[in-house]
């Protein structure tokens, strides 16, 4: 089995060096270019013919989003995982069509080196079998961001939804865009949406601030107690907390209940979808999107069982068609769809 070629652009010596003696420990990764320039990478980057970039997100002369921007149409099928230390920018090098990211060390409490070289080593392997999405080009940066200042879409009537209706998505590598391609569109009025995102702590508060000024309801990061109201989307926090949906008189709410990993995550698109099933029941929609692995499949399962209407991203709009595959291997997809029909079809339901 051939090995990863990576090729790494930091403008730390200490930082590249570092990362090449670790990384070269696994049998499957080689380093074939290591770069302190991102412009003189862009020039070198053809010749390596690498299979993943890993590129920093900070950089002299030029942004890793830029960069990537730069480089990735020249090179369909390249993939890239950029670093990023609790920047906001890490969103614009995913909307530029980096594969995932992972956090540098120390860049909050609690991170250390050695969990930052196995997430480097695990998400490298998956950007290598990673599907390619074509990334934004160049030419379209404005047009993409007039559309996050747009005026949010008028009020219009979503007559089959009621007080009990709700979505539920959940989705992993691939997913903050995938997530923003169905939301983006929802009116104000949509019932409201719970979300799970497998993703770092705090960045999950930057997520949820950006697809605040894309979209027309008001996103944001769970905190406990949170009321899941017509016109909120509810994203659940990174960390150590799982997060359920509640029912009281006054309605839907989300609780955080620390807790380990299920389904290998925390927070568990699975425990959320569980929790969806047991709470709305037919009443809920529910979505699972791009993602390595098979969180959520059960849940999805789950929900269709006590008769939710369940959607699941198809093979070919995947960036990692793990977690909707699972999901419809075990009969928890009512249909599959490409991820560009999603929103409308979520919609659908409640135009009836």
């Amino acid at each position: 089995m051939s090995k990863i070629r990576v090729v790494i652009i930091d403008d730390s010596l200490y930082f590249r060096t570092f990362l090449s003696q670790r990384l070269i420990r696994d049998s499957a990764i080689e380093i074939v270019g290591s770069f302190g320039d991102p412009v003189e990478a862009s020039k070198n980057v053809y010749m390596l013919r690498p299979d993943v970039l890993l590129v920093d997100m900070e950089m002299p002369k030029m942004r890793g989003s830029e960069f990537l921007r730069a480089v990735l149409p020249k090179n369909p099928t390249l993939k890239a995982v950029v670093m990023s230390s609790l920047s906001g920018n890490v969103f614009d090098a995913m909307h530029a069509g980096a594969i995932d990211f992972v956090e540098k060390p120390g860049s909050q409490q609690g991170a250390t080196e050695e969990t930052f070289i196995q997430d480097v080593v695990q998400k490298l392997k998956i950007a290598s079998a990673a599907h390619v999405i074509p990334p934004v080009a160049a030419a379209s940066k404005a047009a993409a961001q007039a559309s996050q200042s747009v005026a949010r879409p008028a009020r219009y009537s979503l007559a089959g939804a009621n007080a009990s209706s709700l979505i539920a998505i959940g989705a992993s590598t691939g997913g903050t865009e995938a997530i923003l391609e169905v939301i983006k569109h929802f009116p104000a009025n949509t019932p409201g949406v719970v979300i799970v995102q497998h993703m770092p702590p705090v960045f999950t508060k930057m997520y949820a601030e950006r697809a605040d000024k894309i979209c027309a309801m008001h996103v944001i990061e769970a905190q406990n107690g949170d009321r899941v109201d017509q016109g909120t989307i509810v994203i659940a926090p990174g960390g150590d907390q799982q997060m359920h949906l509640r029912q009281d008189a006054k309605g839907y709410y989300v609780s955080l209940i620390p807790g380990g990993k299920v389904s290998g995550h925390c927070p568990s698109v699975d425990v959320l979808f569980d929790s969806v099933a047991k709470t709305a029941g037919r009443n809920a929609i529910g979505v699972i999107l791009t993602g390595m692995g098979a969180d959520g499949a059960k849940g999805l399962t789950a929900m269709r069982k006590t008769g939710a209407h369940t959607i699941g991203q198809d093979e070919a709009s995947c960036v990692v068609y793990g977690m909707p595959m699972v999901a419809h291997q075990m009969g928890g997809v009512s249909e599959q769809l490409p991820l560009s029909a999603i929103g409308d079809a979520v919609l659908h339901k409640f135009l009836r």
